[in-house]
């Protein structure tokens, strides 16, 4: 079976798409034998994640280590998932494990990302690594992630999302990300307000909590920054490579990490100004080259797309801004809608290609019921995929306008299917893609 053969196996497995129980994963990890054995970092959190994922990655492979990395969801191809040495896997090696995971699971049923998520972790097993950072997905007590017992734990910004499984308030969403911690090892939190429920937790179980403000710091100025820990103290940072205001936050977390870890995984200065300055992370406000400017980024909830306000605030003047935006039915579209409707002038609403998403339609009737800005103040569109509206937002558009495609990974998956799209103001289609 080819890794494509597996997935679509994984997708008729399970009668549900998310199951938040942790017995049935740790059944089948006891018996496939999982465990690291170098030091392993799990990182939880409502936004921020992948960035916070990146910069270890990133600071670690310039330290000289050998990086093993699960981080997700994937933005074109599955293997992106899996990354070793700072690259994806090839498809064809994740093969044998998703073998090795059915054989091994019997008769107990695993959603298709508590599957995928055992056969990633079998194949990092299967490299000679140096570290292994694993990206929590769902939530944290009851994510498949969470088997692991991780040396430190990361948490960063903590706000509402899957409320139906997490919780309708922030110290509910705290809770559960908190479930990550462990007894004894240290726990970084780089929310900067963290709901109460954290440290209840990490007091109630005795885990070393580090919290930014209070165990470690970060201040700067226009062109560089600084950050000091519990012993080490970094001066005279370049600004990270990714973009956006909540990168410095990312960054602080990552410091404390390796901070946590001192004593097993040593980082040099060096490591981490070359580190921050060349991570890459595709999707997290990512700016293309040209004219117009177009920007993809994965924010999906509300205190994610506030964040990308903001930071398109900060781009400077624009005649106009074109979205593309596709998201799934569950989310907060209200909310949503109305932190970044101050900024967007014409709307591309568009279909994904998911039972779970809604409808460009759902979309536009979502956004007019709102009450935000209206025609003919702005104009709504509807398109089939998110690659068609780009097409339609890149030939309404002219060169000293901005194009923003936002919302679900699938958003931004689906107009980089091809590699990265050249947009041409006014041009029926983007030209062929620049392949990266």
């Amino acid at each position: 079976m080819t890794l494509d053969d597996w997935l679509a196996h994984c997708e008729r497995l399970h009668p549900k798409t998310i199951d938040m129980t942790l017995d049935r994963v740790k059944a089948v990890k006891d018996r496939l034998g999982i465990a690291f054995d170098c030091p392993t970092i799990v990182v939880a959190g409502t936004n921020g994640k992948g960035s916070t994922c990146a910069m270890l990655e990133s600071i670690a492979l310039h330290a000289g280590y050998r990086v093993g990395l699960y981080i997700k969801p994937h933005l074109v191809h599955f293997q992106e998932r899996c990354r070793v040495g700072g690259a994806p896997v090839a498809a064809e090696s994740l093969e044998a494990h998703f073998e090795a995971v059915e054989a091994a699971r019997g008769d107990v049923t695993l959603t298709y990302f508590e599957f995928t998520t055992l056969a990633i972790m079998r194949r990092l097993q299967h490299e000679a690594l140096d570290f292994v950072i694993l990206e929590v997905g769902l939530g944290g007590r009851l994510d498949a992630v969470n088997v692991i017992d991780a040396d430190c734990a990361v948490i960063t910004s903590i706000d509402l999302d899957h409320t139906e499984y997490l919780g309708p308030d922030r110290e509910s969403v705290g809770r559960e990300k908190a479930g990550i911690m462990r007894t004894g090892r240290p726990v970084v939190v780089s929310d900067p307000v963290p709901p109460a429920s954290l440290a209840e937790r990490a007091k109630e179980i005795d885990a070393d909590l580090r919290q930014l403000g209070r165990d470690f710091s970060f201040s700067g100025d226009r062109t560089q920054w600084q950050w000091a820990g519990r012993s080490k103290r970094y001066a005279g940072l370049a600004y990270p490579a990714l973009r956006g205001v909540n990168q410095l936050l990312n960054a602080a977390g990552v410091l404390a990490a390796f901070e946590a870890l001192a004593d097993r995984l040593p980082i040099s200065a060096q490591a981490v100004r070359t580190g921050l300055a060349l991570v890459e992370l595709p999707g997290r406000f990512q700016v293309l080259a040209g004219q117009p400017a177009v920007v993809l980024d994965v924010a999906h909830n509300p205190h994610a797309v506030a964040a990308l306000a903001q930071n398109l605030d900060q781009m400077g003047f624009f005649p106009r801004t074109h979205a593309v935006f596709g998201a799934m039915a569950d989310k907060d579209l209200a909310g949503i809608l109305g932190r970044i409707a101050p900024l967007v002038d014409v709307w591309h609403f568009t279909d994904l290609p998911l039972p779970r998403a809604a409808t460009a339609n759902e979309l536009q009737a979502a956004f007019l019921a709102a009450g935000l800005r209206t025609p003919p103040d702005v104009a709504t569109h509807t398109h089939a995929t998110p690659l068609d509206a780009l097409r339609a937002a890149a030939a309404g558009a002219t060169a000293a306008d901005r194009i923003l495609v936002f919302g679900s990974f699938h958003t931004v998956g689906g107009v980089l299917q091809q590699g990265i799209p050249r947009v041409t103001a006014g041009a029926a289609a983007p030209e062929p893609p620049t392949l990266h």
